[in-house]
């Protein structure tokens, strides 16, 4: 079993940064693919960034050249720091973690999510 917990969310201008981080438990970290969604009320789970056993990093295009997702297998971390916020990036911001070490955009095929956290851009 993993369990994973997220920081980080709150109320931010546009055009400020925020920085999520996920705390993972549980065995083998470094081999599993992880990832970050978001959701808004009424809309499905949508992938916005996802890092995979080899490193290799994935974004969707809302938020390429903004949001940057890393890993420390050390520390069994993730993070999304998450740059030039916009309005439309308001959502609850869900880690999640696959028993597989790729990264897939679909949620239903990922294993493991966190509480989700709230991550609000004021205009």
């Amino acid at each position: 079993q993993v369990q994973l917990v997220e920081s980080g969310g709150g109320l931010v201008q546009a055009g400020g940064s925020l920085r999520l981080s996920c705390a993972a438990s549980g065995r083998s970290f470094s081999i599993r693919g992880m990832g970050w969604f978001r959701q808004t009320p009424g809309n499905q789970r949508e992938f916005v960034s996802g890092i995979n056993s080899g490193l290799g990093t994935y974004y969707a295009d809302s938020v390429k050249g903004r949001f940057t997702i890393s890993r420390d297998n050390a520390k069994n971390t993730v993070a999304l720091q998450m740059n030039s916020l916009k309005p439309e990036d308001t959502a609850v911001y869900y880690c999640a973690a696959r028993n597989l070490g790729s990264v897939e955009i679909f949620a239903a095929v990922w294993d493991y999510w966190g509480p989700g956290t709230q991550v609000t851009v004021s205009s």
